[in-house]
């Protein structure tokens, strides 16, 4: 990329609206349902309504609720809404915040802080099953709140078997998710929330993915183990807007069960010279925009809209994974009860890894996981509609890869197998802290990961070391 400056003239609106549309043909193509990840699309007249509420309050800023108070009453039905869809009582309250992340960032903040004020606890830690969203791990950085991490069973489900053992004076809170994201399993909620509760220790759960599914989901007539605030030991749950809700991006919230414990995810500061400042969550400016597109989507997709999405969407799960399971050398992994699916090889001659790098041939934009290795799909309603071309992709690229060994020794499979396997974890941080940070360089950057830089002589020797593990397996 080259250096840009500031055009000394504006130019005409329709020009810089033709050179935006432009800069997209490189992406994925998800209006085509190729994308696994990062976006859940409905059509263009779902873009074209939530993008007309958007407008609307564009310039509105959610920073001061007593100047915008269109905003606070649409955060409050937004709240309101979500609250009944999680079964809260009538004392559960909450905040719109702009993601996924900054719902679980709050949540760390929250019962750290409220751990310092009623226990006096100075060296915090919170007990995270391994699967947790990566959020969490950035939340213990951001707070300095130490994560102790629940390990997985041979099943890839949560071992809780410790969880009682592990909580300590200095744990602030536990964690459960609802579904975890590697392989779409449902924690045990309900165990974990008697456990906590026993030592008075809150449990967020972490239904970012789940809250706009796995409800639509029951009522459909799926059985599912509780996971929301029907659990008495449940204190507070994070909910995203724009995945499964369908919201413009830019909407998550954070429910708690009671008033108390919000009041510890607040931010005052009474000395200002510019004035006595609150503010209840991490955002200062807060988009009117994501407020007014999520309140908008609730209201316009209601119950049934939203149990059809769920209903389609586990359709498109459901022939997945039985496709999946009808190609030999391939499994799935875990037990995914809602939307998000993983999958793994049996066939020590079919890399996964390499398998990923064939579909992404066919136009596919994949998602790889580790531990164990696999690839992973965030499945909505339109992938129903793509799931047989999908299939059909999948057995001719696992033939493909069982046919050509080589093939796991190059390309993004040899690169993304050397990041999951070499055992000093360490190098692999600084690794990809380089790669990724030369995305930030001035100017820009790109990352391919197909075609990785010249290693130095311990990746080489890293990288010997897998292929060796590889071949005895």
């Amino acid at each position: 990329m080259t250096h840009q400056t500031l055009p000394e003239q504006g130019r005409p609106q329709d020009d810089i609206l033709a050179e935006l549309k432009g800069f997209g043909r490189d992406d994925p193509a998800y209006k085509d349902s190729r994308l696994w990840s990062l976006v859940y699309h409905l059509d263009e007249e779902h873009d074209d309504f939530t993008a007309a509420a958007y407008r609307q309050y564009s310039s509105a800023n959610g920073l001061n609720p007593g100047a915008f108070k269109s905003l606070k009453r649409m955060e409050s039905e937004i709240i309101s809404m979500v609250a009944g869809l999680l079964k809260g009582g009538p004392d559960t309250c909450g905040v719109v915040t702009a993601g996924g992340t900054e719902s679980c960032l709050m949540a760390v903040k929250t019962y750290r802080d409220m751990a310092r004020k009623t226990r006096r606890v100075r060296r915090p830690n919170m007990i995270l099953p391994s699967t947790a969203h990566v959020a969490w791990f950035k939340a213990a950085e951001y707070f300095g709140v130490k994560p102790r991490l629940l390990p997985l069973t041979k099943d890839l489900n949560t071992d809780i078997t410790r969880l009682a053992r592990m909580i300590n004076r200095n744990t602030v809170m536990v964690l459960g998710s609802a579904p975890e994201y590697p392989h779409g399993t449902i924690d045990p909620i309900a165990k974990m929330g008697e456990i906590a509760q026993s030592k008075a220790v809150p449990l967020h759960v972490d239904a970012c993915v789940g809250a706009f599914i796995l409800p639509f989901m029951e009522m459909n007539g799926a059985q599912l183990p509780d996971w929301d605030f029907r659990v008495p030991g449940v204190t507070s749950i994070s909910a995203d807007l724009h995945k499964y809700g369908y919201a413009a991006k830019g909407a998550s919230s954070i429910l708690y069960r009671d008033l108390e414990t919000l009041k510890h995810q607040m931010f005052v500061y009474q000395d200002w010279p510019g004035g006595v400042f609150a503010s209840p969550a991490l955002l200062g400016t807060r988009p009117g925009g994501a407020y007014a597109a999520a309140w908008a989507v609730l209201q316009k997709l209601g119950t049934a809209g939203y149990r059809d999405l769920a209903r389609r969407t586990i359709q498109a799960v459901d022939a997945l994974k039985s496709g999946i399971n009808d190609i030999e050398g391939l499994q799935i992994l875990g037990d995914p009860q809602g939307p998000l699916l993983a999958y793994g090889s049996t066939d020590k001659a079919v890399n996964i890894f390499a398998v990923a790098d064939q579909l992404e041939t066919k136009g596919w934009s994949i998602n790889r996981i580790q531990k164990p290795d696999g690839i992973h799909a965030m499945v909505t309603a339109n992938h129903r509609e793509v799931v047989p071309d999908y299939l059909s992709d999948l057995a001719q690229a696992v033939q493909t890869v069982r046919e050509n060994p080589d093939l796991a020794r190059s390309g993004g499979a040899a690169t993304y197998g050397m990041m999951a396997h070499v055992p000093l974890r360490g190098m692999v941080r600084t690794k990809v802290l380089d790669i990724f940070a030369q995305m930030y360089s001035a100017g820009g950057g790109g990352l391919d990961l197909s075609k990785p830089a010249a290693p130095n002589l311990s990746e080489r020797l890293m990288g010997k070391y897998v292929h060796w593990r590889a071949s005895r397996r």
